[in-house]
């Protein structure tokens, strides 16, 4: 009994498109890591302190960043004084006052203009979302 896979004929049709999956995947790959990093990077200069993981996802139109932690340590007082509406309130008024710069940069990361931006915030566990609405293809390629 034969095990494992077959490898495409190296010059049939499946094997080229079997390449072509693979660069997709390593160029999404590092610009979502690009994204991430971003997200983290902006972050820690707005806010003084940066979350401490994110994922980066792009589907069709979108691009969604999960953050894992990053709470100030005036916010985690506030949470365990039971002021979850409070920090939650000035965080999504603070990413408002800076969604230009959030914008621009995924607009320049992805090289597709950016429609819209939505930002939220759970604390049990800590969790930041950012959410981005795309516009066609590339302007001119992800940088």
């Amino acid at each position: 009994m034969l095990t494992g896979t077959m490898n495409p004929d190296p010059g049939s049709r499946e094997a080229a498109d079997s390449l072509v999956q693979a660069a997709r995947s390593a160029s999404d790959g590092s610009l979502r890591a690009e994204l991430a990093n971003a997200m983290v990077a902006m972050k820690k200069q707005f806010y003084g302190r940066g979350p401490e993981a994110a994922k980066a996802w792009i589907l069709d139109d979108y691009v969604f960043v999960a953050m894992e932690g990053g709470l100030t340590r005036n916010e985690e007082t506030l949470l365990a004084d039971g002021q979850i509406d409070l920090v939650r309130s000035y965080r999504l008024t603070f990413q408002q006052a800076v969604r230009s710069q959030f914008m621009g940069a995924v607009a320049e990361i992805t090289g597709r203009q950016v429609l819209d931006y939505h930002s939220q915030i759970v604390f049990d566990p800590p969790r930041s979302f950012e959410l981005f609405v795309l516009d066609g293809p590339p302007v001119s390629g992800p940088r």
